[in-house]
């Protein structure tokens, strides 16, 4: 797996995505369609792990939590920017998804939940915001962000 091996399985999956409104539909139209043990989940979540352990994933850290942008929002990724994160036991930073935030959580540990979610994918609607949280163990997320819009600020809670 290079980074764009990585690319071009990531196109596969943002072609199916494009042109559907983010919300609690298009998650459970992934998780139906690629649940976790599925060939496609496999092959993304195996990617993910290829690339952390070779260092062009999440090849940033700060505070413990291990990040980075692979994929830039570009027409072969259907507009779609592509990080990957790797959380232990942990809150990021508070952040608004202007166009909406598609994830794919990918456990390390059995029983680690993403935003209270097992293995599989999330869908946060435009304009959503969180402090993504990762508990009991380790995961990776992946982060399909439309045109690459992400907003990091301060959780209105601490303000």
């Amino acid at each position: 797996m290079s980074p764009q091996d990585f690319q071009r399985l990531i196109a596969g999956v943002t072609a199916q995505l494009d042109g559907h409104p983010l919300d609690g539909s298009l998650g459970a139209w992934l998780n139906a369609t690629w649940p976790a043990g599925s060939a496609m989940y496999d092959a993304l979540a195996d990617a993910c792990r290829t690339g952390v352990a070779e260092g062009w994933l999440c090849n940033r850290e700060h505070g413990g939590l291990r990040f980075g942008r692979i994929i830039k929002p570009s027409p072969d990724t259907h507009g779609f920017s592509v990080d990957v994160v790797d959380m232990q036991d942990m809150a990021g930073p508070y952040h608004l998804h202007p166009h909406g935030e598609i994830d794919l959580i990918m456990p390390l540990s059995d029983g680690a939940t993403f935003d209270g979610h097992p293995a599989g994918w999330c869908v946060y609607g435009p304009g959503s915001a969180h402090r993504p949280t990762v508990a009991q163990g380790r995961a990776l997320v992946l982060y399909l962000l439309p045109q690459g819009a992400i907003e990091f600020t301060r959780d209105a809670t601490t303000v």
